[in-house]
């Protein structure tokens, strides 16, 4: 079964190409403009085992919302259209990641139903030219577009670096468990309501 997808986006403010594989080995080629975004979804296609290429540019002279939101839609959108109808996947994946004090959780449920909770404080407003509020604005585009439901929790630490990379490196893991096909599911739809 092919798991994969290519989405491209073209607006005023951002032109995006991403292809994603499910069934991939961590193979990352991101290029955003944006060099810590480029670093987290690195280490989202590596943790995740998730091949990953985007090619992304946006109105960086304004700042680095847009293409962070719409980052987030087109992964979002990909995970989505690679997912197809959701047979045999496992479904809810969830994952804790300690990076040195910081530990992160994250928990997802593949389930057609688009929602984002955030609870992730950062103690400083910025990591280099990075807002640290814009984590935020990508992992709800990255839900919504997904439709899947996403937990992400800082349950320790400070160093804001820290706590953004295991918050990705913990969805990383959580969507890798929930997409895996199921070998007791067979090609069944997780669900009793027989759709998500």
């Amino acid at each position: 079964m092919d798991r994969t997808a290519t989405v491209n986006r073209t607006t005023s403010e951002t032109d995006i190409s991403l292809t994603l594989n499910l069934d991939g080995t961590g193979l990352a080629d991101v290029s955003t403009g944006i060099g810590f975004l480029d670093h987290m979804l690195t280490a989202l296609a590596r943790h995740g085992l998730f091949d990953l290429t985007v090619r992304a540019r946006g109105d960086l002279h304004i700042d680095f919302h847009h293409t962070t939101e719409d980052v987030g839609i087109v992964l979002g959108t990909a995970f989505a259209r690679a997912l197809g109808d959701k047979r045999g996947i496992r479904r809810f994946g969830h994952a804790l990641v300690p990076m040195d004090e910081t530990l992160a959780e994250a928990a997802v449920d593949i389930s057609g139903r688009p929602f984002l909770a955030w609870n992730v404080d950062f103690e400083r407003p910025g990591i280099g030219d990075m807002d640290t509020e814009l984590f935020e604005e990508f992992f709800r585009a990255l839900a919504f577009n997904a439709l899947v439901t996403l937990h992400v929790t800082r349950r320790a630490g400070r160093n804001a670096h820290h706590v953004a990379e295991a918050a990705f490196k913990a969805t990383a893991r959580a969507l890798r468990m929930a997409v895996e096909p199921d070998p007791r599911a067979g090609n069944a739809i997780p669900s009793t309501k027989g759709a998500l």
